[in-house]
């Protein structure tokens, strides 16, 4: 693999000169000529964001593969935030030289310079991923010298190259599930600004997915399966790992042999916590849905809302115990009304999977 390093690229698009004549019309070609020529030069520089994806060298070979250069190391969280059934394929970048370290209160700071970069995409067909993708955007997280900064990209419909587009967008991507149904989804790309309603701690953006209970389990890296905060100190990426042990772990809430409750709780904590939490954006609501929460009030059981207005439709608790289509809680996650739904951005979709499971452990708490 090769080192992300100072690079220029150089793009030029040249259609018809020298090959197709468009017409006797000098004037008339000329303008044809000056629409399909693109000259753009970008410099891999240091200074981000850059306009283009390619730019950064965080891929080598073709980019759609994604197969990534030296200090570009692959990560996955234990359990996975829910967009739409959009599939992800997440690495950091390392700057050369520089390490992280799991702090006391088990955060990773990462040093200045560091990139996290989130690829989302749909297969073709779900039952056959090796069909086809279509990469819908990157979503870049850039630890600079004021702090973490988001930054989004959209791919091209020639999936060559992603854009930088700090207004977001929107696309219908169809695709086929994994029981045969064709689905068409309506998929928005949020903007820069509503990146921070998530990666909020204590109004300070914030990444999600890369702490040390999310990374406190086994990935397949393609050569070996190893635990990744292990793999991280292996590597030299990482200073501060004392052992699987010795860190906080979450689960996978997809493994339905786990138990129920540790499941959807991992549910909670990857979906909801980043706002339900002390230091997050709904701190207010009372609700706070970490996956080592056991204060029952905390969690919302039997628990009237603060101010949900019309998200709470004819209901009166946030969990109802032995309820779980009398609960808030499921009325907000089963719906996509604005005002209603929850979480607020980042799905047009309701996910029927993790609506079931907490309507399931909501069930469950009948004789608690």
């Amino acid at each position: 693999m090769k080192k992300l390093e100072r690079k220029k690229t150089l793009i030029i698009a040249l259609f018809g000169i020298g090959i197709i004549s468009f017409g006797c019309n000098p004037e008339e070609e000329k303008a044809e000529v000056k629409k399909q020529v693109i000259l753009e030069a970008e410099e891999a520089d240091g200074s981000y964001p850059y306009k283009r994806l390619s730019t950064y060298g965080f891929f080598e070979g073709e980019i759609t593969d994604l197969n990534a250069t030296e200090n570009v190391v692959l990560y996955e969280p234990a359990s996975s935030l829910f967009t739409d059934y959009a599939w992800k394929s997440r690495f950091v970048y390392f700057p050369e030289g520089e390490v992280a370290q799991i702090n006391e209160e088990e955060e990773i700071d990462f040093p200045e310079g560091t990139i996290i970069i989130k690829n989302f995409y749909y297969p073709e067909d779900f039952r056959n991923p090796k069909k086809g993708k279509r990469i819908i955007e990157t979503r870049l997280m850039i630890n600079g010298t004021k702090g973490w900064e988001a930054w989004p990209y959209i791919w091209n419909d020639e999936q060559t190259d992603a854009i930088l587009k700090v207004v977001g967008g929107s696309t219908q991507v169809a695709f086929t599930n994994s029981d045969g149904q064709e689905q068409l989804i309506d998929y928005i790309i949020p903007n820069k600004n509503q990146c921070k309603s998530c990666h909020n701690k204590s109004e300070v953006m914030t990444p999600i997915g890369v702490k040390v209970k999310h990374l406190n389990n086994e990935l397949n890296y393609g050569f070996e399966t190893k635990n990744q905060l292990a793999f991280w100190s292996e590597q030299g990426y990482l200073n501060g790992f004392k052992g699987l042990e010795a860190h906080p772990a979450m689960i996978n809430y997809e493994t339905e042999s786990l138990p129920l409750d540790q499941r959807a709780m991992a549910y909670l904590d990857i979906n909801c916590s980043h706002c339900h939490s002390a230091e997050g954006p709904a701190s207010t609501s009372g609700l706070f849905l970490t996956y080592d929460q056991k204060d029952p009030m905390k969690l919302g059981i039997n628990k009237t809302p603060v101010a949900a207005g019309n998200g709470a439709g004819s209901y009166i608790f946030d969990i109802y115990p032995g309820k779980g289509d009398e609960s808030i809680m499921t009325h907000r996650m089963n719906s996509t009304e604005v005002g209603v739904a929850m979480p607020e951005i980042g799905r047009t979709t309701i996910h029927t999977e993790g609506v079931q499971l907490i309507r399931d452990w909501i069930n469950s708490l009948e004789s608690e």
